[in-house]
């Protein structure tokens, strides 16, 4: 179970996702966005901290955010794309 000190935060500038463990980056989430769809094409975990959840912690929070900004997800990095395959609430997200 990942701890509960993670968080997610949109980086705008820099276009990506990143999740944080206090203050260091343990993970992160390239995108892209074209009007109302956002694409993913890369997510990271610093292999430190691999196997434990924590890519998946990741992908939840930017799939809430971007609920939460009424947009859609193209996901082509692979995990990214497993992981809402896995998820049937967030499919009415995916854009192909």
């Amino acid at each position: 179970m990942p701890p509960p000190d993670l968080t997610v935060h949109d980086e705008p500038a820099e276009s990506r996702y990143t999740l944080r463990l206090g203050e260091q980056v343990v993970g992160l989430a390239d995108y892209s966005i074209d009007g109302d769809v956002v694409t993913v094409p890369h997510v990271e975990t610093n292999p430190a901290y691999r196997g434990r959840g924590f890519a998946g912690v990741l992908m939840d929070g930017v799939i809430a955010s971007i609920r939460a900004q009424n947009r859609q997800i193209r996901p082509l990095c692979s995990f990214a794309a497993s992981h809402m395959q896995d998820r049937p609430e967030s499919h009415d997200l995916v854009v192909v």
